[in-house]
């Protein structure tokens, strides 16, 4: 089945854009309760997949998604979910710590979401394209070709964007890793919101969305944000459900349990703040497309 490509066509104002609820009702509710402090109406907010995951609340947090009217596109695990295959489909080593993990978490949130949810998220399109501020945006999960490929900011992106030159692509709005970043090599832009369900693994406990905002000169700004929300809470209901103890203990802590994933950089970044240039507003001067 060719994957499912939806054109939102031209958006206008703010966007909003997180990934990975993974079943973190508390922070989902954070996020969208950010995005009414900010005046972001649901049109202008984006998921990048992966609704349900690691954390104990798979059915409440996707009927607050689904009900939101936000745009939302398939990670791994919906499409693991809608495909009733018997694991996440995340793309760990097999064996791997994450890989064991993931096999406890998974099987307790099939027992959790409803057919009609599953439903839903089998209908969700598998990548969105948009025009914004007089470029050419598309919201993939992990990769366009991949769908669980993790690409993370030290990795050569070339390939990548070589792909999105010879489709005339501007901007790619990615998710899957975890960890928030923005890149940019020539006229092409590589953006990671990160993931509001987990911490990215720097010590703290608070999650990562991000703003894109146009401009008066007609640049557009990219900017990373803290979302701080109960994780208390969320920690509790896993525990109550029997879900993984490692990723409730993660939820405070603000430590990944494994490593498995990360390449060498992102490793030593262990318990780190992440760094100023990802705190900050980044603001790219995109070159502006003949009228």
């Amino acid at each position: 089945m060719p994957p499912i490509v939806k054109d939102l066509g031209e958006l206008t104002g703010a966007l909003l854009v997180f990934g990975g609820p993974y079943s973190n009702l508390q922070a989902t509710e954070a996020l969208f309760a950010k995005a009414e402090q900010l005046n972001i109406p649901a049109t202008n907010i984006i998921c990048t997949g992966d609704v349900v995951a690691y954390c104990g609340d798979p059915g409440g947090t996707t009927d607050l998604i689904q009900k939101s009217g936000i745009h939302v596109i398939k990670g791994n695990v919906e499409i693991s979910l809608a495909e009733g295959a018997g694991d996440c489909g995340c793309g760990f080593e097999e064996d791997s710590a994450c890989d064991l993990l993931s096999v406890q978490w998974f099987n307790q949130a099939v027992k959790e979401v409803s057919a009609d949810q599953i439903e839903w998220k089998a209908a969700l399109p598998d990548s969105l394209q948009f025009n914004f501020a007089g470029q050419r945006f598309e919201v993939v999960h992990g990769a366009r070709t991949e769908v669980s490929r993790f690409v993370f900011a030290s990795q050569d992106h070339a390939p990548l964007l070589e792909d999105m030159a010879n489709r005339a692509v501007d901007v790619t709005l990615a998710g899957h890793n975890g960890i928030p970043y923005t890149k940019c090599l020539g006229s092409k832009v590589w953006h990671n919101a990160g993931v509001i369900g987990m911490p990215a693994n720097e010590g703290q406990p608070h999650c990562w969305f991000s703003l894109i905002k146009e401009q008066s000169d007609g640049s557009i700004e990219f900017s990373h944000h803290k979302l701080s929300y109960d994780f208390n809470t969320a920690a509790a209901t896993m525990r109550k459900k029997g879900y993984p103890e490692p990723y409730a203990q993660a939820l405070s802590n603000g430590l990944w349990p494994s490593l498995d994933v990360l390449p060498e950089v992102e490793k030593l970044m262990t318990g780190r703040p992440l760094s100023d240039q990802v705190r900050s507003q980044l603001l790219l001067p995109l070159q502006q497309k003949a009228a």
